[in-house]
């Protein structure tokens, strides 16, 4: 059991490897924005990039990057919206509203998930079936970030019934900041709600068939009873 539990350990780490990796590469690859002259935390932007290594080969700057990570917990400065901030502060500001953005949108998405999976076993080959069935096809196929886009477009700039941030000055839990996150949650919800439907029908497509629920309806429970329980 060790020997498995290490084995999957290391598994898992070569694969967060080779995938920093690959990003690292990819970022790397795109044009260097450039720098404001007048502003003072251009010249410790233009330092830093000499001392990573922007002009050596990127295997060399990714050693220099998981060298400065792992001994000092150094991700370098921010060069985009975040000008001149450690990475690593702008990482744990918005990483408690991350947090509750994904809990929002789970909590959210189990029961809606699993009632629609409910509604369209019982209805199997029907036409509630069909239409959910495409639906949710559509739904898990299309990328979060584009539910996000036209959540955006459609509910905070076009219809205004959503601002277009988060609001989290009064705290994270206020009704204002819910609200403001109903976006985000939204876009992040479509995809797991179509993937709890899709699971949910399947599975109680196949245990409505089973021989327990026929013996369990011949015994005096109705078909509600039977497939609540």
């Amino acid at each position: 059991m060790l020997k498995y539990a290490l084995k999957r350990i290391l598994l898992m780490l070569t694969t967060l490897f080779i995938i920093t990796f690959i990003c690292f590469v990819l970022i790397r690859m795109l044009p260097t924005p450039s720098l404001p002259p007048d502003d003072p935390h251009t010249e410790s932007i233009l330092q830093r990039r000499e001392a990573l290594g922007y002009n050596k080969p990127y295997i060399i700057q990714f050693g220099i990057f998981l060298k400065s990570v792992l001994t000092r917990w150094d991700w370098g400065l921010s060069e985009g919206r975040y000008f001149g901030q450690e990475v690593a502060e702008v990482f744990r500001q918005k990483l408690p509203i991350t947090i509750l953005v994904n809990v929002y949108s789970i909590v959210l998405s189990i029961p809606i998930g699993i009632a629609l999976g409910i509604f369209a076993a019982l209805r199997k080959n029907r036409a509630a079936d069909h239409i959910i069935s495409t639906v949710t096809m559509i739904a898990i196929s299309v990328p979060s970030f584009v539910y996000a886009f036209l959540v955006q477009y459609l509910f905070c700039y076009r219809l205004s019934l959503f601002p277009m941030v988060v609001n989290v000055e009064n705290g994270y839990f206020t009704s204002g900041a819910f609200w403001s996150m109903l976006p985000a949650v939204i876009s992040l919800s479509l995809g797991v709600i179509a993937g709890f439907t899709r699971v949910t029908r399947a599975e109680l497509t196949e245990v409505l068939t089973s021989e327990f629920m026929l013996l369990a309806r011949t015994k005096g429970l109705t078909r509600t009873q039977a497939t609540v329980r």
